[in-house]
Formats: C-alpha cells, structure tokens, sequence
C-alpha cells in the first residue's frame, strides 16, 4: 500500500512539474520585449540606443531593438501570419513618439493589412524580433528569414551591417 501511495505522489509531482514547465515557457514569451507590440494602449515611442559596433540604432522606449524587413516596400509591411509571430510589428495608438537623437521627419505610421498602425521610419516599417530576450539583444541582425534579411536601423533609417 505505501508503495502505490509512493508511486502515485511521484506520478502527481512530475505531471506538475511538466505542467508548470509548459506554463513558465508559455508566459515568458508573453513578458519578452514583445508584449507591449500586441495591442498598443498608448503611442509607441522610437529612440536610439548605442549598441557596440552596431553604433546608433533604434530602439522603442524600453531599450528593445528595432529592426527592417528587406522584403517591405516603402510603407508596406509583407510580414504576416508565422513571420509577424517571429517578427512582431511595432504596433502604435496613434501617433508615434520622437525619442532622443530620432529624425521627425523619418518617423511615421502604416496602416497593415489587418487594420493595426505600425510605425515606420524612413518609410521601413519596424519589427521585433523574438528571440531577443532582454533590452539591448540584437539576435535578429542579418538573419535570412521569411524571405529577405533583417537589419537593425541607424538614425538616418538605413540599414547597418555588422
């Protein structure tokens, strides 16, 4: 008998190590730098941040890397389904905020497919990466994915390779 009550505590233990397992990784990518990106509440704000041998590149306001899409078109994003999942849009209400050492004149809005304002800059719309998990991460430079490469912007909305 303490053998099958043994047995089924073991049992009830790893079922909720697993289960808790599974919701940790669930609720981690919601907390990532891509969480505010789901459904904007307030104007998205654009700044810049120096980044090592990256230089001066865009960032939103919590330090969190922005990138461009080689397979846009100015003002149009050609990223949806499973390539906004990895690269989610920076999604705005409304205007998009000017942070330090950002050119007004470069930063706008986009209306996407399905409705959503996306801010653009120099007419690239701007994205988040996923797999960059802290404020800062530059993981998605130069990557080959979804059809074209992705590259973090300098203040003059170009492209930086390195």
């Amino acid at each position: 008998m303490k053998r099958t009550t043994l047995m089924a505590t073991c049992a009830a233990t790893l079922l909720g190590t697993v289960l808790t397992g599974c919701s940790d990784s669930t609720s981690a990518e919601s907390h990532g730098p891509t969480a505010s990106s789901a459904s904007p509440s307030t104007p998205a704000t654009v700044d810049t941040k120096s980044v090592g041998k990256l230089g001066s590149i865009l960032v939103d306001d919590k330090d969190n890397t922005l990138y461009l899409f080689l397979a846009d078109k100015k003002n149009k994003s050609n990223c949806a389904d499973a390539c906004a999942e990895a690269w989610p849009p920076l999604l705005t209400k409304g205007a998009a905020k000017v942070g330090k050492g950002v050119d007004e004149k470069l930063l706008d809005v986009t209306t996407r497919s399905g409705g959503d304002k996306q801010v653009t800059y120099n007419g690239h719309p701007l994205y988040y990466y996923v797999n960059d998990k802290k404020p800062g991460q530059t993981n998605g430079q130069g990557l080959d994915q979804f059809g074209a490469k992705w590259y973090v912007l300098n203040t003059k909305g170009d492209k930086v390779e390195g």
